[in-house]
């Protein structure tokens, strides 16, 4: 079954970059692009807002939209297999409807459903905070290329979502792959940090790192990595990282039920902050 590949399109010049960003990949990873654009009725069906033909403008608009997107996209890759699709309802839904049968969902990082001068777009973190799969919130401009994806290390299984999407796009992109550890001596309150051996725990911290990677390297010889084991909180050190990466890989950490606290302070902190692009890996 080919791989589908899906961007939210909204007119935005953030859209636009996801456009771009997702056409790229698919042309990489030979997968199909589906470009879709949500029409949200919901404002429009209030009484005192109502317009005769307003349905009619929507559509157009709509379908206009589509069809900019399509036309990026085409200039982009000329070579892929490109569909759009218009949905109905707000445009988070409508994304996360679309996980279970595509390989990556793309959006722009801030759009038209996004509050004015905000880092993220709602609809950005709404959609990365549910999604299964992997979620792109592109940032960068897609000429912008350092050769290097960062990827954030988790403990043993629980990162394997986002370590097997960060070594593939390193593969496909034949980049190298910036495997970052970021640990921090215990805090204890009335327990000087002298008290501690702060080099055998960082030994410790490499041995793990180490252990975590093992088995990727394996699987995947072609790429080379970077074990970076820092010392630094880890949403700071993926910040600093993600100044000269196209890519930073990230698991979703977080275990509640409501909104953003779906993503976890790391994933959060880190779509927030970023300087370049952004894939959350939900399981």
């Amino acid at each position: 079954m080919n791989r589908v590949i899906v961007v939210g399109a909204d007119g935005s010049d953030a859209a636009t970059a996801a456009v771009e960003w997702a056409a790229d990949d698919a042309a990489r990873a030979g997968a199909r692009l589906r470009i879709l654009h949500a029409v949200d009725r919901s404002p429009y069906e209030i009484a005192s807002f109502a317009t005769p033909g307003q349905g009619d403008v929507i559509m157009l608009s709509a379908r206009s939209v589509l069809s900019d997107a399509e036309t990026v996209a085409c200039k982009r890759q000329p070579g892929i297999d490109i569909d759009c699709d218009l949905l109905q309802g707000a445009a988070a839904a409508a994304l996360r409807s679309q996980a279970a049968g595509s390989a990556e969902i793309v959006i722009g990082g801030s759009g038209l459903g996004g509050f004015p001068g905000a880092l993220l777009g709602s609809v950005a973190t709404h959609v990365a905070g549910y999604a299964h799969g992997p979620v792109v919130v592109v940032r960068s401009g897609p000429d912008t290329a350092h050769g290097e994806v960062v990827v954030g290390l988790e403990d043993y299984h629980a990162g394997e979502p986002a370590l097997a999407y960060a070594f593939e796009q390193a593969m496909l992109r034949a980049s190298t792959l910036r495997a970052l550890y970021a640990w921090q001596p215990p805090a204890h309150a009335h327990i000087p940090e002298s008290a501690y051996d702060l080099d055998e725990i960082h030994a410790t911290q490499c041995r793990t790192a180490a252990a975590i990677l093992q088995g990727w390297r394996h699987r995947y010889p072609q790429v080379p990595v970077i074990e970076d084991v820092r010392r630094d909180h880890p949403v700071d050190a993926l910040i600093s990282a993600s100044a000269q990466a196209d890519l930073v890989v990230v698991g979703s950490q977080g275990r509640g039920a409501i909104g953003t606290v779906m993503l976890g302070s790391v994933t959060l902190g880190v779509l927030y902050g970023a300087r370049n692009s952004v894939a959350v890996v939900r399981p």
